[in-house]
């Protein structure tokens, strides 16, 4: 082969995670309360149009969650050997962004490195010329903007052609016209915000590669890495610090929150005692202590790691369990309230007069009434765990320098913030894209809160 597939303990939590998903959607339709309750969901045009662009980032999360080492050129009687860096199928993908990297800033589409320097030929500071930006264009530059303009229409007329490609597949598989596509489906769901949204998205992607083949989109960083590059790879970490911390801490707070609920005495006192001890100790400084005891482990430990790769999703890992270890505390208060509600209920003292036992009553009906609440909880504290570990790498206690992040991205942007002139567009770029997938999981909370809440479909 090739190459050499590569599973880090990250990517294994994500297929699994997959695969759960998957499974519980399959659970859920032969549920009547749940199927009726996502129906709202999926006839709210808002939320489709949020999930589209979940499910955008989601697919670049996957491609760059498929890892593999590259296999060396072949020696006479040496075995096959593979590189020591660990790609993805995303880096493979975007192979020409990853490689045309130059020596230092460049703003976002320009031809000239962002500071002067003394040239080799002359007495004088000049700003150098980009080894990739702008190469094609030769020495004369009087075409420069006549040039973007052009890849910028040939980037928007190809991601046209892709979105009515893909209009016309999916009407054809589903046998409805364009004009029967916009309206609410035979399936029941809201197709009009998905194929409009799919539209502008298509749109960026078209002009961002046909820009990205000669110029860098976004600039460089300050060791001449493409930023658009960079803000790929930061979408990866974003989505498994929101899902894997949110579901560590998942297990701890349904399970304590529902003990102190339903059992009461001095068991909801040591819990409660637990959570109150726990919430007033700063989050940051449990989150700082833990991730820092975990870098002293992995450094006095190196023959555990193959790779770089290995070393950073270790860490990253431990910066997920920290974070869901210090947030289940609101979660499991929540469902303590809902919880000693429901025991005073008919239908759970009918369950106590039968003799059925205290774990039954929690499993059987307590649980399947705070469901509502627990999905809640995991979409809106997705968002949460997303932009905490944006201020915990900012403040340089976050994943590894290895992992890029959005944290990352600004952390090392913030220090040119005074320069001048300003090196803004790094900062700018995490920015936009963090916030298009912040603002499309509160959407998309919002329309499940709203679906799921007995009081709002009152």
């Amino acid at each position: 082969m090739s190459f050499q597939p590569v599973l880090l303990w990250s990517d294994a939590l994500l297929f699994i995670l997959i695969a759960t998903i998957i499974a519980l959607a399959l659970w859920a339709r032969r549920q009547e309360p749940l199927r009726a309750a996502w129906g709202r969901v999926l006839k709210d045009g808002v939320a489709m149009a949020a999930a589209t662009v979940l499910a955008v980032f989601v697919l670049i999360g996957l491609l760059d969650s498929l890892h593999f080492r590259e296999r060396l050129p072949d020696q006479p009687g040496v075995p096959a050997r593979y590189a020591v860096d660990v790609s993805s199928v995303l880096d493979a993908l975007l192979s020409d962004l990853r490689a045309r990297s130059e020596k230092t800033y460049s703003a976002p589409l320009a031809t000239h490195l962002y500071s002067k320097e003394a040239l080799a030929d002359s007495a004088q500071r000049e700003f150098p010329r980009l080894k990739h930006g702008g190469a094609h264009l030769g020495q004369d530059l009087s075409s420069h903007e006549f040039d973007i303009a052009l890849r910028v229409s040939r980037g928007c007329a190809g991601g046209l052609v892709i979105w009515l490609l893909l209009v016309s597949v999916w009407c054809k598989v589903r046998g409805l016209e364009f004009i029967e596509m916009l309206k609410v489906g035979a399936d029941g769901t809201a197709m009009r915000p998905v194929i409009l949204t799919m539209l502008p998205i298509l749109l960026l992607f078209g002009v961002a590669m046909s820009l990205g083949g000669s110029y860098h989109v976004f600039g460089t960083d300050k060791v001449g890495l493409d930023v658009l590059y960079l803000s790929f790879k930061a979408i990866r970490t974003s989505l498994l610090i929101g899902t894997l911390a949110t579901l560590i801490m998942l297990p701890a707070a349904i399970l304590l929150g529902i003990l102190a609920g339903y059992v009461g005495g001095w068991v909801d006192d040591l819990i409660q005692y637990l959570y109150t001890t726990l919430s007033s100790i700063p989050g940051v400084l449990l989150i700082a202590a833990g991730v820092l005891m975990m870098q002293v482990i992995i450094d006095t430990h190196p023959d555990w790691f193959a790779t770089t790769a290995e070393r950073a999703d270790a860490r990253f890992l431990a910066l997920c369990a920290i974070l869901g270890v210090t947030g289940w505390t609101g979660l499991a208060r929540l469902l303590r309230g809902e919880t000693l509600k429901l025991r005073e209920l008919e239908y759970v003292q009918a369950a106590q007069a039968f003799g059925v036992g205290r774990f039954a009553i929690m499993l059987r009906h307590i649980l399947p009434n705070l469901m509502h609440i627990v999905v809640i909880a995991v979409v809106m504290d997705f968002t949460g765990l997303v932009l905490a570990e944006a201020v915990l790498s900012a403040i340089g206690i976050g994943v590894d320098p290895n992992t890029v992040s959005f944290g990352s991205m600004i952390n090392t942007a913030r220090w040119e913030l005074a320069r001048d002139p300003i090196v803004w567009w790094s900062l700018v770029a995490a920015f936009f894209i963090m916030f298009a997938l912040v603002l499309a999981a509160n959407l998309f909370a919002d329309a499940v809160r709203d679906a799921f809440d007995p009081r709002s479909s009152a």
